[in-house]
């Protein structure tokens, strides 16, 4: 009998992060190549109570594939009213399992074979590997310290006429760190708009800002139904939850519904009740500033050590908010070769090759993330990594 896997998943590789956390579930590892929130966030007596509390016949059941609907309710009312995200009549919600979710309905309703996507690189693995899965040609625009290069991202629309929708993750992105000003948004949202594709905004972690309220959203910024938003309650509650959600135009919501019906069927019923109830009783707003207070004193501690330490020929991004930032070694090294390195220190980084739309293992960048690792774990792990750098430089 002759075995063989399917087209779309030949050339797919495992997650490098999911597979690095694997090694670094030795609790020696400092794990600066998570993708976590810190567990120090979340309310776990809470969560068991509003558990305890749903747990009935119909929270057991079968429910609606589009979700909850007081939970669909309360979304529409905080990420309409809070940050204008909701188009009224205009746009549909979806309870996801999780953002990831978002992105892979997406896909499903609007790839065919052979289109092009238009994304950041660096950028997110899931969302790259969902595109990948259903072979869709990938085309990477490059960052500088505000995100998107714009006049790349025309240059890319006017050559791909097959391109299909821009992914962007615009507020402190993952694995960059950078946020999207304000006039980049309108631009991208003018382009979308002048060559007719569609802008998938993934934003898990905007509200988790250190001080100044970021840019507003793109699908905020959208009268005419381009952007199709990812949200999720993952990096503010849980991630263990899978509880996100999409607000897209009617139209496509539709086919995402459908799309979902394919599946999961639906979100968890118990946690889609256990999150309705988080965001009508509980002051969700004051548990998401004491989550970014404690991410900004962590990335504050890092920073200063990296000024401090490493090698001046490294560049690095300074976040506003978030879980991560991104460095770069100078032209001619490998953030592989460096994450390798590390290993044997048992400090765990991403390399850039991960996050790399061509999937370079030459890509001189790596991604550390500073939610997980516990202060003193920093301090060690940056000293580590700053004599790793200035050896891996050495030779």
């Amino acid at each position: 009998m002759s075995r063989t896997v399917s087209d779309k998943m030949a050339n797919l590789r495992p997650s490098a992060v999911r597979e690095i956390l694997k090694v670094t579930s030795d609790p020696s590892f400092i794990a600066f190549a998570a993708g976590n929130p810190s567990a120090e966030t979340f309310d776990v007596s809470a969560l068991k109570k509003l558990c305890d509390s749903t747990i009935d016949t119909s929270a057991l059941q079968y429910g609606v594939t589009e979700g909850y609907e007081p939970l669909r309710e309360v979304i529409r009312a905080r990420y309409g009213g809070k940050y204008g995200l909701v188009n009224a009549g205009a746009d549909d919600v979806i309870v996801t399992s999780g953002g990831q979710q978002v992105i892979n309905l997406a896909a499903q309703s609007l790839l065919n074979e052979g289109d092009t996507i238009i994304c950041e690189t660096p950028s997110f693995i899931g969302a790259l590997n969902t595109f990948r899965a259903y072979n869709a040609r990938l085309v990477g625009i490059p960052m500088d310290g505000e995100g998107m290069i714009i006049d790349r991202l025309e240059a890319a629309l006017k050559a791909e006429p097959r391109a299909k929708l821009i992914y962007t993750i615009p507020t402190f992105q993952n694995p960059g760190g950078t946020t999207l000003p304000t006039e980049r948004r309108l631009r991208m949202l003018e382009l979308a708009k002048k060559y007719d594709v569609m802008i998938l905004e993934d934003s898990p972690y905007f509200e988790l800002s250190f001080g100044e309220a970021p840019p507003p959203a793109i699908k905020s910024l959208d009268d005419d139904g381009y952007v199709i938003f990812a949200g999720s309650f993952s990096k503010i509650v849980a991630p263990g939850i899978r509880v996100g959600f999409s607000i897209a135009p009617k139209w496509i919501s539709a086919k995402m519904i459908v799309a979902k019906q394919t599946q999961d069927v639906h979100t968890n019923g118990v946690f889609q009740r256990a999150i309705y109830k988080w965001l009508r009783d509980f002051n969700i707003d004051a548990h998401i500033a004491k989550c970014a207070e404690l991410y900004a004193e962590k990335s504050a501690v890092m920073l200063r050590l990296m000024d401090e330490l490493f090698d001046k020929r490294v560049t690095y991004t300074r976040p506003g908010g978030g879980l991560f930032l991104w460095c770069d070694l100078p032209a001619g090294y490998s953030g592989s070769a460096l994450a390798e390195s590390m290993t044997e220190k048992k400090v765990a980084i991403v390399p850039g090759a991960a996050f790399d739309v061509s999937e370079d293992v030459h890509n001189p960048g790596f991604r550390l993330n500073y939610s997980v690792p516990s202060v003193k774990q920093i301090e060690s792990g940056i000293t580590l990594l700053a004599d790793g750098i200035s050896a891996y430089l050495a030779k």
